[in-house]
């Protein structure tokens, strides 16, 4: 697969926003390694490469074990998450993956006792900008890896 179009430079006014909308996120309540768990379990939901690759990465220069992102697509039966982590990756995949008859009370009750009302509140939104980004990012595929020195991914070493 190939990028198809260079979307930072064909919407740059749209793209400001969005890097300004997601960068609300470092100044939310929700700590970073629950944003980053977030950010990749919405990405392979999505099935976004250059997400996936990007926050991956940045988990692990924030100290992330990797045995805890190995297990991140099978959270359910990992013994490796703490509840607020569990409350957060149910909340990403309900709102990820909307069902027909919305977020079930049981999910929201959940979050409900491991978050705040703001902190449910923000993780919202942390959500909605990885699905955002995932969507422009499957859209028109640019490579994953590719912007890792500018981001300075590189520094990850997992090249």
């Amino acid at each position: 697969m190939s990028q198809r179009l260079d979307y930072q430079q064909q919407s740059p006014a749209f793209f400001k926003k969005l890097i300004d909308f997601s960068m609300q996120a470092d100044k939310s309540t929700i700590e970073p390694t629950v944003r980053h768990l977030v950010e990749i379990r919405a990405s392979q939901i999505n099935g976004c490469a250059f997400c996936l690759d990007m926050h991956v990465k940045q988990a692990s220069l924030h100290g992330e074990r990797p045995l805890r992102l190995h297990h991140l697509a099978s959270w359910r039966e990992s013994t490796l998450f703490i509840p607020r982590e569990r409350a957060a990756l149910a909340w990403t995949e309900v709102l990820t993956q909307i069902p027909p008859q919305g977020v079930p009370d049981d999910i929201y009750e959940r979050v409900r006792t491991q978050l705040s009302e703001q902190e449910i509140s923000d993780l919202t939104f942390i959500v909605m900008s990885i699905n955002a980004w995932n969507r422009v990012n499957v859209a028109f595929r640019p490579v994953p890896g590719s912007r890792d020195q500018a981001f300075g991914l590189d520094k990850a070493n997992l090249s």
